[in-house]
């Protein structure tokens, strides 16, 4: 299952406090035509989502994304202008 690195949990917590429905959360979904994941802000999961829940960040996951982001790890950074960038990467072993 997708873990999720610390600061992560805290940019996707701090994104989703800021949304018209606060227990929402960051929704994952893959675009099989773009060979791309889709990053979008959610008020509730999708029948069939996968929700990844840690120390109160939520995602949510379509089935196609939580099958290419199993053994992943998210990470979150933020610049000094307020950019967020995501990264994912291979779980520590």
């Amino acid at each position: 299952m997708l873990t999720l690195t610390n600061n992560a949990v805290m940019v996707i917590r701090d994104i989703a406090s800021q949304q018209p429905a606060p227990e929402g959360g960051l929704r994952i979904a893959a675009d099989p035509a773009a060979g791309a994941l889709a990053l979008s802000v959610a008020p509730e999961p999708v029948e069939g989502d996968q929700v990844v829940a840690t120390e109160g960040a939520r995602l949510f996951l379509d089935p196609d994304a939580a099958e290419l982001l199993d053994d992943k790890t998210l990470d979150a950074t933020v610049d000094g202008q307020g950019t967020v960038q995501f990264a994912v990467a291979e779980q520590p072993r």
